[in-house]
C-alpha cells in the first residue's frame, strides 16, 4: 500500500508520517510539504527512511498528471492554515489554500483513481453548539473563516465521494495537542501561547476567567485513529475526534505557570468544547489512550521545543486580534 501525507513535516502530519513507517502493510509514503508552516525538525528523526519520499511543494501547484499521485492507494490530507485568529483578515488565503488545495487534491486523485481520502476537517464548523456533548449531527454554524474553509473542503470531499465514487474519512479533529506544535507566525493555539510565556516567566495570558473548557486530544491518539481510517471499509462516514473530557482553561494555566493574567474574552467561541465520540468507538472501535495530565507531562519535558516561539502577551494580543473584535462583536 502506497500512501501521500499533505501537509505532512507539520504537526499532525509529521506525527502521523512517522506513525506510518511501523505499519507493515504501508510501503512507500510520499510526504508532500510547502515548509511554510511545516518543520524540518519535525521530521529530522526519519527523513531518511527507505520507505518515504519528501517532495517540497505547495499542494496549489499541483497537476492533476503530477507524477506523485501515480500509484498511490490513499491521501491523508492535511495540509491547510490552520491558525483561526488571522483568518479574519485573510479570508482570501484561507480559501485558496484549504478549499482549492483540496481541490487540486481531489482532481489529482480522480485522474489518477486513486479511491480514498482521509481528510483533517475542524470541529470548528459546530461554532457555537446547541447540545453538550455535540455529535455529528450536530447543525453547522460557521463563526470565521478559518471554519468556513475547512468545511467547505469537506463538502467538496463529500461532493467527489458521489459523483466520482471516491471513499473518504471526515475527521472533525477538536482541540489536538502535543510536541511539534507550529512555533512561528500568528497568534495560535493555547499550549504553544503558554508553554513559550512559561519559557520567558512571564504571566501566562488566559481568556476571560478562565472556566471556560477544551476537548484537548493528544496527537499520538489522533494519528492511531488515522491508521484506523487507512484500514477499515467502514468508509464515507464523518467522525468526531477528541478526548470527550474537557479541561478548564484556568487549570491548564495552573498546571504550567503559577503566573496568571487576563486578557478580555473574544465573541464568536464557545465557551465549552465537548466531543460526542460515541460513533467513531463504535464504528472504528478507537478511544483515546493519553491521559491529559501525562499529555501535558510530556510537553512539559520538551519545552524547549517553544524557544524560538512568538512571545505573546496583553498588547500584541490585542493588536492580533483587533479585526477579530471589530467584525465579530
Amino acid at each position: 500500500m502506497n500512501v501521500i501525507v499533505t501537509g505532512g513535516a507539520g504537526f499532525i502530519g509529521s506525527h502521523l508520517s512517522e506513525s506510518l513507517l511501523n505499519q507493515k502493510k504501508v510501503k512507500k509514503i510520499i510526504l508532500i510539504d510547502n515548509f511554510k508552516d511545516g518543520n524540518k525538525k519535525n521530521i529530522k528523526t526519519f527523513q531518511y527512511n527507505k520507505k518515504i519520499k519528501i517532495i517540497k511543494k505547495d499542494i496549489l501547484k499541483l497537476k492533476k498528471n503530477d507524477p506523485i499521485f501515480k500509484n498511490i492507494n490513499c491521501v491523508f490530507h492535511l495540509a491547510a492554515i490552520a491558525d483561526i485568529v488571522p483568518s479574519i483578515d485573510n479570508p482570501y488565503e484561507y480559501c485558496l489554500n484549504n478549499f482549492i488545495g483540496t481541490i487540486k487534491i481531489l482532481d489529482g486523485m480522480r485522474y489518477n483513481k486513486i479511491n480514498k481520502i482521509i481528510y483533517a476537517a475542524s470541529s470548528s464548523c459546530y461554532g457555537v453548539p446547541k447540545k453538550y456533548p455535540t455529535n455529528e449531527s450536530e447543525k453547522i454554524d460557521l463563526k470565521y473563516p478559518y471554519a468556513f474553509s475547512k468545511y467547505i473542503a469537506e463538502e467538496a470531499i463529500i461532493h467527489w465521494s458521489k459523483i466520482y465514487k471516491l471513499n473518504f474519512i471526515s475527521l472533525r479533529l477538536f482541540n489536538v495537542y502535543g510536541t511539534r506544535a507550529r512555533t512561528t507566525g500568528a497568534y495560535g493555539a493555547v499550549m504553544g501561547v503558554f508553554l513559550k510565556q512559561k519559557l520567558e516567566n512571564k504571566p501566562l495570558t488566559v481568556i476571560g476567567n478562565g472556566h471556560q473548557k477544551r476537548d484537548f486530544i493528544h496527537v499520538k491518539d489522533v494519528c492511531r485513529v488515522f491508521i484506523k481510517c487507512l484500514f477499515t471499509k467502514k468508509n464515507n462516514q464523518i467522525f468526531n475526534i477528541g478526548s470527550s473530557k474537557p479541561q478548564k482553561i484556568i487549570n491548564l494555566a495552573k498546571k504550567i505557570n503559577k503566573k496568571i493574567t487576563y486578557i478580555p474574552e473574544r465573541p464568536g467561541e464557545p465557551n465549552i468544547t465537548f466531543a460526542n465520540i460515541n460513533k467513531v468507538k463504535t464504528q472504528l472501535k478507537w478511544k483515546p489512550k493519553i491521559l491529559f495530565n501525562d499529555g501535558i507531562n510530556n510537553l512539559l519535558k520538551n519545552i524547549n521545543y517553544w524557544k524560538n516561539a512568538p512571545l505573546w502577551n496583553k498588547k500584541n494580543i490585542s493588536k492580533a486580534t483587533k479585526s477579530w473584535f471589530k467584525y465579530l462583536s
